[in-house]
């Protein structure tokens, strides 16, 4: 790995003042946990029918290692995965053209992370060529024992010849040993790979793509078939940002490219992908948002998230259903939600993904599948800041643990805002992670 300038190893100013590189929790701790009745504080105006949790919980908190220089910022932008007690995420430093990307493992039970990938080691890439400040795809276990990702720009006016940019690569990191490997490079040419979704049993890897040509505003749709290291289809009508896959039929559903100005994301149709035949995608006529979405439960359901609405799926029937609004207080963006596997009752998410969350208190909400109420589990903001100087702006990557008792949310966040700015939006800087342990009294069977 090369060696960056000098320059970018100094300290920044924000604000005035000086931030170091690493970011470090007060006396060397790499986690610090605590609990506080300020973690139940209500710090903006609630929305009618939205509860607080009785119980605080205990609230992991740390700093992800490797966010050594500033970035441009550092930055999460996709979705992460919890398996047993180890969960797996990526930030970036949103640089480019030369940018980079990491994975990361955090074992819960031992309460340690370290690094799985750094992208611009495993790709090896001659100065000035192209490499992916963002791995902006879900992270998901294949049958095999791997993890699988795919990469995006940071810039988007880098991904061009000039900086040797050919398409965005599918990769594929194993746990235990740490090695990474490169599954495909440019599989569709010259297109980045935003968005995915793994079917873990057959081995196919689903993407929506976006133009390296800023200028262009194709989406287009990649099924990978992971065993023959081949495209199995495409087309010019792929999913922009989230897809559903139904793990107990192997189909997939998604909104295609082909949406008219002005048309809510609730009015469009599903599209179905059937990988037995591949073709082109067929409607089925369900509509829902669908900006996020959790795996299949046992029951044949799946829960999506578009703004201020909920939406419920049933893959069995095809059919979809509203549930309602989302939003607990002033922020609707939602990109990352996450199912109780293990009770198939709860909801979480973390509204203002991109920004602005701070404002409403940095909500981690429980959805009640059974009674259809919002219940803010913690407020994040102002805690962190007050104990760290950290301040939880959003999140684009979460999820939930098996036994559904810990909620991991990896931070867009922000260091060295004085006091006085807090009422305004603060901007990236650097990311952090919690695990909130969910109160028994707060998740009842």
């Amino acid at each position: 790995m090369k060696r960056l300038p000098a320059l970018f190893l100094l300290p920044i100013l924000v604000f005035g003042q000086e931030l170091a590189w690493p970011p470090k929790l007060p006396g060397g701790k790499l986690v610090d946990s605590g609990s506080s009745p300020k973690l139940l504080k209500i710090s903006s105006k609630l929305r009618s029918g939205v509860t607080v949790a009785k119980a605080a919980p205990l609230v992991d908190f740390l700093y992800y290692p490797a966010q050594d220089y500033p970035g441009n910022p550092w930055s999460v932008w996709g979705e992460s995965l919890c398996w047993g007690e180890k969960y797996y995420s990526s930030i970036g430093d949103h640089k480019g053209p030369e940018g980079n990307s990491f994975l990361y493992e955090y074992d819960a039970k031992a309460r340690k992370i370290r690094v799985l990938a750094d992208l611009r080691r495993v790709l090896g890439l001659p100065k000035g060529h192209y490499t992916p400040g963002k791995i902006h795809s879900r992270i998901d276990m294949g049958k095999d024992g791997w993890l699988y990702y795919s990469t995006h720009r940071g810039s988007t006016r880098v991904t061009t010849t000039k900086h040797h940019f050919k398409g965005g690569w599918i990769l594929r990191t194993h746990p235990d040993t740490a090695k990474t490997e490169i599954v495909s490079h440019a599989p569709l040419p010259m297109q980045t790979l935003p968005a995915s979704v793994l079917d873990p049993d057959s081995m196919i890897f689903y993407a929506g793509t976006a133009d390296g040509d800023y200028k262009n505003n194709r989406v287009q749709f990649l099924a990978y078939d992971l065993k023959r290291r081949k495209v199995l289809y495409s087309d010019d009508n792929g999913f922009s940002r989230y897809a559903i896959f139904a793990k107990s039929t192997g189909l997939l559903y998604f909104h295609d490219g082909r949406s008219t100005p002005g048309q809510t994301e609730g009015s469009r149709s599903l599209v179905r992908f059937d990988p037995s035949r591949p073709g082109k995608p067929s409607s089925i006529g369900a509509k829902l948002g669908l900006r996020a979405a959790t795996g299949e439960l046992s029951t044949g359901k799946v829960y999506t998230i578009d703004h201020d609405e909920l939406w419920e799926f049933d893959v069995r029937t095809e059919t979809a259903r509203s549930l309602g609004s989302s939003a607990v207080a002033s922020k609707t963006y939602t990109t990352s939600i996450d199912a109780d596997h293990s009770t198939n009752r709860y909801l979480y998410y973390v509204p203002g993904a991109h920004g602005g969350a701070e404002l409403d208190g940095s909500p981690l909400v429980q959805y009640d599948l059974k009674t259809r109420t919002r219940k803010v589990i913690c407020f994040l903001h102002p805690y962190l800041y007050d104990k760290f100087g950290f301040i939880p702006l959003g999140t684009f990557g979460s999820a939930v643990s098996p036994k559904g008792d810990k909620v991991y949310v990896t931070w867009n966040g922000n260091r060295g805002t004085p006091r006085e700015k807090l009422g305004t939006r603060a901007k990236f800087n650097t990311c952090g992670m919690t695990v909130v342990h969910i109160p028994s009294q707060e998740r009842k069977p």
